[in-house]
């Protein structure tokens, strides 16, 4: 037969955690959570909507820690893919900063003119 746990039950979010919580939360994920996300899992709520949370398990308490999550839309998605996202991106920052101007000179390579000689052997 299973042992009846007499734990707490909270939810809190990440912003939010005591500093007990925090430091299970540290000990936890020490490399921060998003090395785990494996351990997120979707919640959904009565009006339709839905968080992200992380399971944190101090002495007398479990806690659902809310994680904010940004979810890729599919128009986003969908105009990436299409490449209307580097087009618009081109025509805010102009031309590519690493592409070099035609007539510009390339940068004398040679550095041994700049010694004065005086680490030579």
């Amino acid at each position: 037969m299973a042992q009846q746990d007499n734990k707490k039950r909270h939810v809190v979010s990440y912003e939010n955690m005591n500093p007990v919580l925090a430091a299970a939360f540290a000990e936890k994920y020490p490399k921060g959570f998003s090395d785990y996300l494996t351990d997120l899992v979707k919640y959904p709520k009565p009006d339709g909507t839905s968080f992200y949370a992380v399971t944190v398990e101090t002495d007398d308490s479990i806690y659902l820690v809310k994680i904010q999550v940004n979810v890729d839309k599919a128009e986003d998605i969908d105009r990436w893919l299409e490449g209307e996202e580097d087009a618009e991106n081109e025509a805010v920052a102009g031309d590519s900063a690493d592409a070099p101007d035609g007539d510009a000179a390339l940068p004398d390579d040679n550095i041994a003119q700049y010694s004065d000689g005086a680490d030579a052997d």
